[in-house]
């Protein structure tokens, strides 16, 4: 065996044999390895370090949710009638923009529409459907109910058309109106928006379409 072959293996049995790798380092130090073997078990531990932000990031990259935040504006027109007392009901359709923000977005943005029922008694419901450049839409429906915070809304994905098909997931935002005429016309924009959301096929699947985020 060769002057150099000799150190390194003296080095390896004690890899091997040693309970733990503070017990390698010494094994190692003693049997005459200082600089090298002590370089090796430094790569062993930085190795070591390294899997588990690596082993992390792969799995949330193959669990296939997309996290997003986002801006939604819109306006529409809304009918109210009363039910008695301070109880009263309103039908409003809303058509406007989406902006999504957020390294793992679904797309940059869509034309959103909704159709709402909103009774203050029993909260709000609806139903939304957002559409992206290419005509893939997402489904999605709407509750929602006022807190002592302000009023809170809720999406939850129930499906798609092209690369969303599938979609599943929830959101939520809170909503203020920015203008209210008289004549039933309003506008107003979304706060706090934010989600995730995952599809039945991925991006790179046969009928994904051609959008890209």
């Amino acid at each position: 065996m060769s002057l150099f072959a000799a150190p390194w293996c003296g080095c390896l049995n004690g890899i091997v044999s040693g309970r733990n790798l503070r017990g390698v380092a010494w094994r190692l130090w003693s049997d005459g390895c200082q600089g090298s073997a002590l370089l090796f078990v430094a790569l062993i531990l930085g190795g070591l370090g390294a899997a588990s932000p690596a082993q992390a990031q792969s799995k949330s990259e193959d669990s296939g949710w997309h996290e997003f935040s986002g801006t939604w504006t819109a306006a529409g027109s809304r009918q109210h009638i009363g039910l008695g007392g301070d109880r009263s009901a309103s039908v409003a359709d809303y058509s406007g923009s989406l902006m999504l923000y957020g390294s793992s977005r679904p797309a940059l943005g869509f034309r959103a529409q909704a159709v709402v029922l909103n009774d203050s008694a029993t909260g709000l419901i609806g139903r939304a459907v957002w559409t992206d450049e290419t005509d893939n839409q997402v489904y999605s429906e709407l509750r929602g109910e006022t807190t002592p915070a302000g009023n809170r809304i809720v999406g939850t994905f129930v499906g798609g058309s092209g690369r969303y098909k599938g979609a599943a997931g929830t959101y939520e935002f809170s909503w203020r109106f920015l203008l209210e005429s008289e004549d039933g016309i309003v506008q107003g924009q979304s706060t706090r928006l934010s989600g995730r959301v995952r599809f039945l096929v991925t991006q790179n699947g046969p009928d994904t379409g051609t959008s890209k985020p």
